[in-house]
């Protein structure tokens, strides 16, 4: 067969996946790959109208079909009849989880394996290493950007070709039952939990809530395949005994099969020993953070399990960049930035903060702050936390904005002994502020949730 970009569809084949009702059009039809998106989507492509927050994809589905697109999958009667125009339209209950359909059959109909990586913090740069590993040998299919959820996770398996032979997928979520059906849609071959965090407690309630929601992805891992567990995690350890899978650990404690020793951070990035069951090899990640080397770990214990030598694990960890917006360091007029601003939450905050005050050395450091989200009722007391934290890692200035930024700043005047300068304003004003305050040989970390739009201060420093 050959090798085309997308693997194609017959109406047929839609409706074995989807077991949605053909209202009209030739079962025969051939599509040579799936859309959302109306505004990009090709004539030969089939459209699936999914119901979104904003945007309801129903509302689009004449102007896809005036556009020269011949099928779409819609739930609601669209309210047009294309009985005439030889438009294949397939009706299902829900095409949010049609589209999941889709992807989980074409992810059975292919030769592929599937790595599943879930956790609180390091999805996807562990990710984005795990790939850069599996890739050295074979061709590896990999989530884009925050592609991680119930239709960002089968965009990515509906991108399968041929010749893919794995699969390096994120699975994120922020509710009970998510990561099942993620799991589900994927079927993982090797499943990998990071760790167990404060993250997305608005959803999940407690900690408690967020290892069992984390946990959903073991029973989906295939009867023979692995699970991999952070050894350093005690919550992930808990759940390590609920499964009936193949485990391997990775860490830096003793109980690890695959571990780190001789870890060395500077601030061209760390250096460490990989120790693997049967060998040694020395890495040199362009990276930093500490946490970075249970990333990696992760990564080559993925590289492992597939088979891979110590030096192919070695070629991929090495080659790894760090991904936009996670612990970017670059120079502007002397001036250090570190970007971090892909998320946030108190765990991820913490690490950023230590890195910051690491790297400065005796230089002025400074953290920029916005909200971190989903924390629900301990929203409050995580934000005064992390103003504490501030406050005693010898930060000179803190600028927050966001509805929380109050609490950071009482955190940090509660903990504070050397009279930290803070500043409380919006984006545009912390910008401002910060265009006339920084001095050469600076240090500035600027970090917050998604939702808050902090990258919009580094692209303002940048200019």
């Amino acid at each position: 067969m050959e090798n085309k970009p997308k693997i194609p569809w017959t109406t047929s084949e839609i409706l074995e996946a989807t077991k949605g009702d053909l209202l009209c059009g030739d079962i025969k039809h051939t599509f040579e790959g799936v859309s959302i998106d109306s505004r990009t989507i090709s004539a030969n492509e089939l459209f699936i109208a999914i119901k979104g927050n904003v945007h309801d994809g129903h509302s689009f589905a004449s102007n896809v079909i005036s556009s020269g697109v011949r099928g779409l999958i819609i739930s609601d009667d669209a309210g047009t009849d294309w009985q005439d125009k030889g438009i294949v339209c397939v009706k299902v209950n829900d095409t949010t989880k049609a589209l999941g359909d889709l992807a989980s059959f074409n992810r059975r109909r292919t030769d592929i394996s599937v790595v599943a990586i879930t956790g609180s913090n390091g999805k996807t740069t562990t990710r984005e290493m795990t790939a850069s590993v599996v890739s050295t040998r074979y061709k590896t299919l990999s989530s884009k950007g925050n592609f991680n959820n119930e239709i960002g996770l089968p965009l990515t398996l509906l991108d399968l070709e041929n010749t893919h032979r794995w699969a390096v997928l994120e699975l994120g979520m922020n509710r009970p039952g998510e990561i099942d059906r993620l799991g589900e849609i994927c079927i993982p071959d090797i499943g990998v939990i990071t760790n167990i965090g404060f993250a997305h407690l608005e959803g999940l309630g407690s900690i408690e809530g967020v290892m069992n929601a984390k946990g959903e992805l073991l029973k989906r891992i295939k009867p023979e395949g692995t699970a991999v567990f952070n050894a350093d995690d005690s919550r992930v350890l808990y759940l390590s005994t609920k499964t009936s899978r193949k485990v391997l650990y990775f860490g830096l404690s003793e109980d690890a099969r695959i571990k780190a020793l001789d870890v060395n951070e500077t601030t061209t990035g760390i250096s460490f020993t990989l120790v693997l069951p049967e060998e040694r090899i020395p890495i040199v990640l362009r990276v930093h953070g500490g946490f970075m080397v249970s990333n990696a770990l992760a990564a080559a214990s993925v590289g492992y399990i597939i088979g891979l030598s110590s030096e192919e694990i070695k070629t991929g960890l090495e080659s790894f960049q760090p991904v936009k917006g996670r612990i970017n360091i670059f120079d502007v007029r002397g001036v250090h930035i570190i970007d971090d601003t892909y998320n946030a939450n108190p765990d991820s905050m913490e690490a950023a903060i230590r890195i910051l005050s690491s790297l400065k050395g005796n230089s002025r450091g400074i953290l920029v702050a916005g909200d971190m989200l989903e924390l629900g009722e301990h929203a409050e007391s995580m934000h005064k936390k992390i103003g504490a934290l501030s406050a005693r890692s010898n930060i000179a200035r803190l600028y927050v904005t966001g509805e929380f930024a109050e609490a950071v700043a009482n955190g940090a005047g509660k903990e504070d002994k050397n009279s930290m300068d803070i500043f409380i304003g919006a984006r545009e004003e912390i910008l401002e502020d910060l265009k006339k305050s920084l001095l050469p040989g600076d240090w500035v970390l600027v970090k917050g949730s998604r939702a808050m739009g902090m990258e919009k201060i580094i692209e303002g420093l940048k200019n």
